[in-house]
């Protein structure tokens, strides 16, 4: 067989391959598991499923498999409490996790002499665990500057200082940190909206009111006439008699 008999022969096995049928002729299936921890409910989870189809889960509270036909309990083997052990590690994990990705820097720079006294205040209270700082580290303007860290794991209620005392400072530094009040955009709207609508119903009331006034005033037709008659009588009497 020559060499171009072999090449041609190789393209039309892989177009035999690629196409719909060998696809499918080697297709695979594929095994998923889940392992996860968080700190909201759910706590954690272990699942395993096949070809995308749900096999089981471990029961975290009961710490047992719970399988998800019954028929499975007899084809398959699975140690929930190894797993379980693995839940647990995670946890640990988690938490070291959460305390090391929260953390407040604090940046001195171009002060002299190198002398800083820094103090972290958590609720008013002096923070001395998690605390780490760099020496002191010169620029180009013949100064220093030096980084103060704090790792915590912080809660909506918790508030936090720095102070910073130096000999070239008046008086203390003082950064604070602490939970920020929402904006009253939604509020003052509701006012701004409240005051339209009164303004808008006082100026409708205006308008009906000068809608409905009487365009004359009211008369006694009878009355009236029988003067006017007496009145035009009286005048001819008088005029006649002079």
């Amino acid at each position: 067989m020559s060499r171009t008999q072999v090449v041609i022969l190789g393209a039309i096995t892989l177009a035999a391959l690629l196409s719909p049928h060998g696809t499918e002729a080697i297709r695979g299936e594929c095994s998923v598991y889940a392992e996860f921890v968080q700190t909201r409910r759910p706590s954690g989870e272990y699942m395993f499923e096949f070809d995308g189809d749900e096999q089981f889960y471990v029961d975290l509270d009961k710490k047992e498999t719970v399988w998800q036909l019954p028929e499975f309990i007899h084809a398959f083997d699975f140690d929930a409490w190894r797993h379980v052990a693995d839940i647990v590690t995670a946890k640990k994990n988690l938490n070291i996790l959460i305390q090391r990705s929260n953390h407040t820097r604090a940046t001195n720079s171009t002060f002299f002499p190198p002398v800083l006294n820094v103090t972290w205040l958590c609720n008013g209270q002096i923070v001395t665990k998690g605390i780490t700082e760099t020496v002191f580290l010169p620029t180009t303007e013949f100064r220093f500057h030096k980084f103060h860290y704090l790792t915590f794991l912080p809660t909506a209620e918790d508030v936090y200082d720095c102070k910073v005392k130096h000999w070239g400072l008046d008086q203390l530094l003082l950064q604070h940190w602490g939970m920020e009040p929402l904006p009253e955009t939604k509020e003052t709207v509701v006012c701004v909206l409240g005051l339209v609508a009164g303004v808008a119903g006082i100026l409708t009331g205006i308008v009906v009111l000068k809608t409905r006034r009487p365009d004359s005033i009211p008369r006694c037709r009878g009355s009236c006439e029988s003067s006017q008659c007496w009145y035009q009588g009286h005048s001819a009497k008088e005029e006649a008699a002079r």
